[in-house]
């Protein structure tokens, strides 16, 4: 069998390498039945943290093609993005193509297979925010929409998928888990704090900000800086900050009184979410990380796709104002931890082994 992987930012390498390893595993016990994995980057995010040390020291398989294709318009990537992954499935002519989450990437190259009729297999298939506004929830209703193999992180990622009819069409679906948490338990004895920190003796929460909702409305950053200039107050503030963030809030004049340093690799992030009390973040993936590390969660967002860590109670959706923040802050803080251990939301830590199995058998 031959498979073509489509990533092209570095989460997704993260997630595809518990993919890439549990091959590697099924090929050196299966010498007969082999996998052949060809790994294309579509140079979505240009990440320069991806160097060849990012490869050799998370045992990530290096990509057998870069397509560089970075910047511009939704449209004018996902074109070319399509445009480039195409020539490279005529060449490869694979039996699958197998796509991560929800960027571009996703579905540009679940539509390129689509349209030469190679099916395409979509892990994290079945998430839902209920938010057409967001870019992210288009690309992954529409690449479930033309998969063959829809692989669910959750219990209710399937409801989602049951509710909009596919189990009455010719496709499968499987709940297998999350591949970011078979990635965060393989990756968390090699956490490294991060050198821009100086040695912690207190208490602090782990901040991230990025998504355009919050940096591009003056009056919701306004909020969030505001609240975290008044949680400093109260404990440490650590806010790896992404560039484009910083320039919003310099733009917008504001002060935001925090420890920031300039944004963590995969390792150190997770030494932070090791080691924090709390997550105030409006990130997808932070608020599955602060939960495999058992820390509670704030999203900083109107809707979340991970609605499973709402309803267990381990992470809250915060208006965008100053007084909600800082009061779910600290009822959050106030959390009994046990909570975190009533129940498995993402699987066992083997969703990467199920997904070969299924594939094999498909």
């Amino acid at each position: 069998m031959k498979v073509i992987t489509v990533v092209g930012a570095r989460p997704q390498f993260i997630k595809a390498a518990t993919v890439s390893r549990a091959i590697k595993l099924h090929n050196e016990d299966n010498p007969d039945n082999i996998i052949e994995e060809i790994i294309v980057h579509t140079g979505q995010h240009y990440d320069p943290n991806m160097s060849d040390v990012f490869f050799d020291e998370m045992n990530i398989p290096k990509p057998s093609y870069t397509l560089g294709v970075g910047g511009g318009s939704h449209g004018v990537m996902t074109g070319r993005q399509l445009e480039k992954i195409e020539e490279v499935l005529l060449t490869e002519k694979p039996d699958y193509v197998l796509v991560y989450g929800d960027t571009n990437s996703t579905i540009a190259g679940a539509l390129a297979a689509a349209k030469l009729h190679i099916p395409v297999a979509h892990v994290e298939a079945g998430l839902r925010s209920f938010n057409m506004r967001m870019p992210e929830e288009i690309n992954r209703i529409l690449t479930d929409q033309i998969s063959s193999v829809l692989f669910c992180p959750t219990e209710t990622s399937m409801v989602n998928l049951d509710s909009e009819g596919f189990s009455k069409r010719s496709c499968s679906v499987h709940n297998v888990g999350d591949v970011m948490y078979d990635a965060a338990m393989f990756y968390a004895p090699k956490s490294i704090k991060p050198s821009q920190l100086k040695e912690l003796t207190e208490p602090f929460a782990l901040v991230t900000i990025h998504r355009a909702e919050n940096t591009d409305d003056l009056s919701r950053l306004s909020e969030i800086v505001e609240a975290l200039n008044e949680l400093s107050n109260d404990m440490l503030v650590i806010c790896p900050l992404h560039p484009r963030t910083k320039k919003e809030i310099n733009d917008a004049n504001l002060t935001l009184n925090a420890n920031i340093i300039e944004p963590v690799g995969y390792f150190e992030m997770i030494w932070l979410l090791q080691n924090c009390n709390i997550v105030l973040t409006d990130s997808g993936g932070l608020q599955k990380e602060a939960y495999f590390f058992q820390k509670p969660c704030l999203t900083l967002r109107d809707q979340t796709e991970w609605v499973e860590l709402i309803k267990a109670g381990v992470n809250s959706l915060v208006k965008i104002n100053k007084t909600e923040i800082l009061d779910k802050t600290r009822e959050a803080l106030a959390m009994d931890k046990s909570i975190f251990s009533e129940s498995s939301l993402f699987g066992n830590g083997d969703a990467a082994e199920k997904i070969v199995k299924e594939l094999l058998v498909i």
